[in-house]
Formats: C-alpha cells, structure tokens, sequence
C-alpha cells in the first residue's frame, strides 16, 4: 500500500532526520534517499557529505535535482525526497516556471509509491525585499498547500520534535 507523507519546518529543526527515521521505520525494503542538491560550493558539499555520514548505508541514495517523477517512477521501494525546498530553488535556477513544477509534484502525487517529502517552511518569516526570493516563498507555500492536501500524513517540525498535524 502507498503513502504519501510531509515532514515541513524550519530550517535546521531536524525535520529531516525525523523524516528519515520515519522512513526507515516504515519501509518494508532498503528505502530510497532521492537528493536534490545541486553542488554549487564547498560549505554545500561539506554540508551534502555531512547528511551521507549520518545516514551511512541505510538509504539507497540517488541523486536528482530536477526530474523526480522519472526517478522516482524507477523505484521500487519507499523515496524519501530530501528536499522539495532545494528542488524548487534548482528550478527557479535552471529557468522553469510554477506551473512546471506543480505539474510535476502532482504527477509524484499521482504514483502509486509511498514518498516522504522533506520542506522548509517558509511562511513563518517577513516577506523578502528581492523578486526572487519572494517568487521562490510564493511557490514553496502553494507547493506546501498542494502536497499537504493530497498526502496521508503531515509533521510539523520544532526543535528536533516532529508533531503530526494531519
């Protein structure tokens, strides 16, 4: 049985480490670890070979950071998708547009695949002075709605606690 679920929070409140642990707990076989981070200096891969460290061989990692349906297609077992937040930055990067991106969050939404989406909540904070970074803030708020809508669970991430909202 498929199951689509959303771990969302700020920026380092350990919604991703409770969303790989979900993961695992919930994976009948070795899951999927679908990266989304595109390499654009050193303190990012510093980061990047920190998050593989703490996960050591527990995920099958595939990197990817703009076609996920395809990928994710491809796979059988449980995806985690660590993050939505770095895949909506690299398509702002790479040119695509809200209506892109929606069409492919809905086609994940649409594969009969348990998925974990990982996201940072953006809508707790001021509204940016630059075009970009709120174009980036109004897409990852609508994506948030979308997925959380159409997903069977949904964690709100604080401080390392991950409480179920839906």
């Amino acid at each position: 049985m498929s199951k689509k679920t959303l771990f969302i929070g700020g920026i380092k409140s350990g919604k991703s480490l409770n969303a790989e642990i979900y993961t695992l707990k919930n994976s009948i076989s070795k899951p999927i670890y679908l990266a989304t981070t595109e390499f654009i200096d050193d303190e990012m891969q510093r980061r990047v070979d920190e998050h593989k460290l703490l996960r050591s061989d527990k995920f099958k990692t595939i990197e990817e950071p703009l076609k996920l349906y395809n990928k994710i297609a491809e796979c059988d077992s449980s995806v985690l998708i660590e993050c939505v937040s770095m895949w909506i930055n690299n398509m702002l990067y790479h040119g695509f547009k809200f209506d892109e991106m929606k069409r492919e969050i809905e086609a994940i939404l649409t594969l009969d695949k348990t998925v974990v989406f990982v996201l940072n909540d953006v809508g707790c904070g001021v509204i940016p002075e630059n075009a970009l970074a709120r174009e980036f803030m109004d897409i990852s708020g609508k994506l948030s709605q979308l997925i959380a809508s159409s997903c069977d669970e949904v964690y709100h991430t604080i401080a390392g606690i991950s409480t179920r909202i839906k």
